[in-house]
């Protein structure tokens, strides 16, 4: 269920994008989704949380870790 305060300014999400693998986000609900592997970034407030360990991760990927190993091609470091 999407809420209208978590709703993140376009100006920002213009501006923003994740943070391992450089991929444009868009927003679903209450979160931030990368186009790349699917990381969700929580929004509080309407204020997205971008720190990759706090992110939700992917169906598949029990850790960070080895979704850094399955995603290492497109990762920025």
């Amino acid at each position: 269920m999407s809420d209208n305060t978590n709703k993140v300014d376009p100006a920002v999400m213009d501006c923003i994008v994740c943070p391992l693998t450089r991929s444009k986000l868009k927003q679903e609900g209450n979160f931030l989704v990368s186009e790349v592997g699917g990381l969700k970034y929580p929004v509080v407030n309407g204020i997205p949380a971008m720190l990759a360990d706090e992110a939700e991760l992917p169906e598949g990927f029990a850790t960070l870790d080895e979704f850094k190993i399955a995603f290492k091609d497109q990762i920025v470091e």
